[in-house]
């Protein structure tokens, strides 16, 4: 998500970092490179050109050139101004209505609409609302059944769909199910087409006056970019539009869909999608998404990632075997696991500060992920007792484990040998209270290193 315009712009920063002094010759220099970043993103021009007035605007005002910290300025004026582009606030589902709160959700064929149902649902689900998912698609082959299986997959309910019905009939007849059963939310997936066309934009209109829906969500495929935000505009003209759903947009490379949509439609994104998992879909929040573009990170959404998935008695239970000294490969194992339940390290890694100076040599060498898919199938390829006890591993054991995971003995020794870091880094921190390793942790902080900041960030 916002990969290249995210290094782009913390390569700028970059080249302004430490700087004594900022001219005016500079500050041009910083205001172009944005401005190409932008375009290159797919930010549409007049959306570029208004925000790189307000960034020199504002930076002239504060008069960054006689500033001891220039560069620091300019990356405030930076991060605060996109977190405006992007639509200041965030902004949340309403439901605040008489039961069920209805949300409608519109758009092109393929743009993701009934995944982002069942992904919606979910979210809410987690506020103890009982969600009614209902299909209006009686074009497209499967769709109505496509929703279903989603809907048992998470757990919720899906209204009967009679395919001889018009999509009028079956949302008033599902409306109709929702009151007289007491649901909270009812959550409408209607049909697409592959152009806007005069009859689609009718028969969602008309769905809309009946229904009367407290949401009327538009969600809108990131892939096309620009286009996007032609198809929003088009469908704000039929319909009292209340938030957008961006999908796809892991990858999206550019991001200008997002970057502009709230700017030229001024109808605010309310959630993204990220992946193709029904996990893989975040709330829409400007701040935060600024943050992870200039290279601030987002340890925030890291922190409730992990609040999610991971087990409370599990992990005081690791934290008391670390703080004991105690490390072995049960220990590596889980920590594994535990990142790969949040989206392995490539995703956890661009929520970290300063990722974006490093992403690049990250890439080169063909990610992270490669490498804990090894350490975790050479761990696996070792019994109980050698995990519990890798001091036993002998030359023997190390090639039925190499074997086993379909490596080499030099694999396992690389592990081992990782290991015996990482145990000997433990003992030192068992012996240590708790004060002097908020004091160590605090000094490595300050470190220049972005790789040593970013390993302190995970262990912390």
């Amino acid at each position: 998500m916002f990969d290249n315009f995210s290094q782009k712009i913390s390569g700028i920063f970059d080249k302004i970092s430490g700087r004594k002094f900022i001219n005016e010759s500079d500050l041009k220099e910083i205001l172009r490179e944005i401005r190409i970043a932008l375009l290159e993103a797919d930010v549409a021009l007049e959306v570029a050109k208004d925000f790189i007035n307000k960034i020199q605007n504002i930076a002239i005002g504060q008069e960054i050139y006689k500033s001891l910290t220039p560069g620091q300025i300019v990356v405030k004026i930076v991060h605060d101004e996109i977190i405006k582009l992007l639509g200041g606030d965030k902004s949340e589902i309403n439901l605040s209505t008489k039961p069920p709160a209805i949300i409608l959700l519109s758009g092109l064929q393929a743009s993701g609409k009934t995944t982002s149902c069942a992904k919606l649902a979910k979210i809410l689900a987690k506020k103890n609302k009982k969600i009614l998912l209902a299909s209006l698609d009686i074009y497209r082959p499967a769709a109505a059944t496509q929703l279903e299986i989603l809907a048992k997959q998470i757990n919720v309910d899906c209204a009967y769909f009679d395919q001889n019905k018009t999509p009028i009939d079956l949302a008033i007849s599902a409306k109709n199910f929702a009151i007289k059963n007491n649901y909270d939310i009812l959550i409408f997936d209607s049909a697409g087409r592959t152009v806007i066309d005069d009859h689609m934009m009718q028969e969602i209109k008309q769905i809309s006056n009946k229904i009367e829906p407290i949401e009327n969500i538009l969600v809108v495929d990131s892939m096309i970019g620009q286009d996007g935000v032609n198809i929003a505009q088009n469908f704000k003209k039929h319909l009292n539009l209340t938030g957008i759903i961006l999908t796809r947009l892991d990858g999206d490379a550019r991001g200008g869909s997002a970057l502009t949509m709230k700017s030229i439609t001024n109808c605010p994104i309310k959630y993204i999608g990220v992946g193709e998992k029904i996990d893989d879909f975040e709330e829409f929040n400007p701040e935060r998404i600024a943050s992870r573009i200039v290279g601030m990170g987002d340890v925030v959404t890291l922190v409730e990632k992990a609040q999610e998935f991971f087990d409370e008695e599990k992990a005081e239970s690791s934290a008391k075997r670390l703080q004991q000294g105690k490390f072995d490969f049960n220990d590596l194992l889980s920590q594994i696991r535990n990142m790969k339940k949040l989206g392995g390290f490539g995703k956890i890694a661009k929520l970290l500060p300063g990722i974006g100076n490093i992403q690049k040599q990250i890439d080169a060498k063909g990610g992270m992920e490669g490498e804990v898919k090894l350490q975790e199938a050479l761990i696996l390829s070792m019994t109980k007792i050698e995990r519990s006890k890798p001091e036993i591993l002998n030359s023997s054991r190390k090639k039925r484990i190499a074997l086993g995971a379909g490596s080499s003995i030099q694999q396992v020794n690389s592990l081992l040998k990782k290991y015996k870091q990482m145990h000997k880094m433990v003992l030192k921190l068992g012996k240590k209270d708790p004060a002097e390793i908020e004091q160590m942790m605090g000094q490595f902080s300050q470190s220049k290193s972005p790789i040593f900041n970013n390993i302190v960030n995970i262990n912390k």
